[in-house]
């Protein structure tokens, strides 16, 4: 093999390992990122369930404003 070419398959593996990283890396995030939307998901759903209806009080104004 020729200088050039060992140099651009380690310029490359390096170049695939950090993507690998990265790719690593973006799903723990993502995984993160689930949990939190499920949990709060399920803490508004509490939240929508415990609500009686809310009334107005002085000049706060109502939700659909």
């Amino acid at each position: 093999m020729t200088r050039k070419m060992e140099e651009q398959i380690a310029h490359l593996t390096r170049t695939v390992e950090e993507l690998s990283d990265v790719i690593a890396r973006q799903e723990k995030d993502i995984t993160t990122l689930n949990r939190r939307v499920h949990m709060l998901m399920q803490r508004e759903g509490q939240r929508d369930a415990e609500q009686t209806g809310g009334v107005v009080m002085g000049d706060e104004r109502p939700p659909h404003y």
